[in-house]
């Protein structure tokens, strides 16, 4: 029995009754329709960032026909991309020489800082600060973390929320807080912090519980019609079980952050901010929280897109806002002068003057 090739039928719903109807698809267009409609069924900030992806689809989408070429077609992908401004989403074409786009609008931060000799420079000027405040010399536990005290307060900087194992951060929390036993106060730096797991994020933050308490909330963006997020998930705070056998600090924190702590950094400020002896000095976090949902199109090219919302424990979506500081500092170029960081020196001012609650 013999069948006739059917002619493809291309249906696209925008809205409610837009629609495109036509012959099978060339491959420029498979792909473009492909990376608009994950984004269409997943990403979850549209209103957040005040786009229209219906608008831009019909924008975009006549620019692509069977005769674009690569380099056309990634044009226009990004182009399409480009208001969301979001930092979680990344377009690879590995085809093209393996460039790469994100749509992201540079934090101030990374504007004054913006170079590796600047970020060298800043992070010499942050141990020197320390240093001049009788700080001894750094050292780094569990991979990811950096610490040292004086007689009085302690620092602990949290470089990034993943790249270790949890048998080896604890064994890092345990040497950096245990050496630091006894002291009033702690600094806790998530500048310059990329981020990382929500597990990491909890694991480190649990040392610093005092009783168990919501930490956030969060729900994902889903692709099955008639529903379009998931349930809600409800993340706790809660010391670690068997507390003698962890080294923890429930003492006056003062955490630091600015607009290059993004993230895991969004996530661990907003889950720390919960915590009644926290102040947050700085300015604000970046404000990408969700996890990063990595698909393929057609043709190779990956891409990577925000798909879930995290909300506080008091139900605020802080998305593109970022985690608000009690107090604003801001780091400049000018410092580099000084040698003096106003950040580290106002928070060691904090806790001199006994400005952070005790824990109740």
């Amino acid at each position: 029995m013999k069948f006739t090739r059917a002619i493809l039928v291309w249906v696209f719903v925008i809205g409610g009754s837009f629609g495109a109807v036509g012959a099978e698809l060339s491959e420029p267009e498979k792909n473009f329709e492909a990376l608009w409609g994950m984004f269409n069924k997943r990403y979850a900030f549209f209103m957040e960032r005040k786009v229209d992806w219906q608008v831009q689809y019909k924008k975009f989408r006549p620019q692509v026909d069977a005769d674009t070429t690569d380099k056309e077609l990634f044009k226009t992908m990004c182009d399409m991309l480009a208001p969301l401004k979001d930092g979680h989403v990344n377009l690879k074409a590995k085809r093209l020489g393996k460039p790469e786009y994100n749509p992201e609008e540079l934090p101030r931060f990374t504007k004054e800082f913006g170079t590796r000799k600047l970020e060298r420079q800043y992070q010499t000027m942050v141990a020197e600060t320390l240093k001049a405040n009788d700080f001894g010399k750094p050292k780094t536990a569990g991979k990811i973390l950096s610490y040292a005290h004086n007689d009085k307060f302690g620092y602990l900087l949290i470089r990034e929320f993943e790249g270790v194992n949890r048998r080896k951060l604890d064994a890092g929390l345990d040497e950096a807080l245990g050496a630091m036993d006894g002291i009033k106060g702690l600094i806790i730096d998530i500048r310059l912090n990329p981020g990382g797991t929500t597990g990491c994020v909890y694991r480190i933050a649990n040392r610093f519980a005092d009783n168990r308490r919501i930490g956030h909330h969060e729900k994902t963006r889903k692709s099955k019609a008639g529903k379009e997020f998931g349930p809600l998930r409800t993340f706790h705070l809660q010391p670690p079980a068997a507390k003698k056998k962890y080294h923890t600090f429930t003492g006056p924190i003062i955490l630091l952050t600015h607009g290059a702590s993004y993230s895991g950094a969004d996530l661990f400020a907003m889950v720390m901010r919960e915590l009644p002896y926290v102040k947050i000095i700085g300015e604000p976090t970046n404000g990408i929280f969700s996890n990063m949902l990595e698909r393929k199109l057609p043709n190779g090219w990956k891409y990577t897109l925000s798909f879930q919302v995290n909300y506080s424990a008091k139900m605020e979506c802080l998305e593109t806002k970022g985690v608000p500081v009690h107090i604003t500092v801001l780091n400049k170029r000018t410092d580099l002068e000084k040698g003096v960081d106003p950040v580290v020196t106002k928070a060691l001012e904090m806790l001199s003057a006994k400005q952070v609650p005790q824990q109740k």
